[in-house]
């Protein structure tokens, strides 16, 4: 069994890392700290890492679907799901983005801490530079989740996406206006050197 390398508290909630799994850090708590979820929603946490925000949500949520490209990622968030105590009310699946769903599957909370930061193309070849490296204008991944998540949801469902500002956060806004959804920002967190954490809700128009 894997051990896990550091351990990471939120809230009244505890998350073992593992070696290949993102480290939750500024990103993600601005996103768990910001993170709505009413009774009986049915939530997919896109990009599970480590579980935290399937987890949080698994709180008050009717389900979670927790996903991630990672395996070390789905088994690291599946063993954080027993340790806070919500396992009954989570599932897990290695996918690239959404593409292994059920084509009927819909939900009324969707979630995504995206790989957003620029990066060269070597940098997305190990478990953990995949889960931030966002190719040469950080849009790699946010550019293919976008279109994938319209028919995904269901009339009264929300989407979160963080990002940050060195990602185009207009850009961003102006797709999810293509594909029907309307967009706002919702939270923002400054950090040194001229980019700013974004966590954006989406809605339909």
């Amino acid at each position: 069994m894997q051990s896990p390398v550091k351990r990471v508290y939120f809230d009244k909630f505890v998350f073992d890392v593992w070696e290949n799994v993102y480290d939750p850090s500024e990103d993600s708590f601005l996103f768990a700290e910001n993170l709505s979820v009413k009774l009986g929603e049915r939530v997919l946490d896109v990009g599970t890492g480590c579980g935290i925000l399937g987890v949080v949500a698994a709180e008050k949520a009717a389900s979670v679907l927790a996903i991630d490209l990672n395996p070390f990622a789905v088994r690291c968030a599946q063993k954080n799901s027993l340790l806070n105590n919500v396992k009954s009310k989570m599932a897990f699946l290695q996918t690239d983005l959404l593409a292994a769903l059920e084509k009927n599957a819909k939900f009324d909370l969707i979630l995504f801490n995206a790989p957003y930061l620029p990066s060269a193309e070597h940098e997305a070849t190990s478990w953990t530079g995949r889960s931030w490296a966002g190719g040469a204008n950080g849009r790699q991944v946010i550019d293919r989740y976008i279109p994938q998540i319209q028919t995904r949801l269901t009339t009264s469902m929300r989407v979160l996406l963080m990002q940050s500002t060195l990602a185009n956060v207009e850009e961003t806004l102006r797709k999810f206006e293509v594909y029907g959804l309307r967009a706002k920002i919702l939270a923002q967190r400054k950090l040194p050197f001229f980019e700013t954490l974004t966590l954006i809700e989406a809605n339909q128009a």
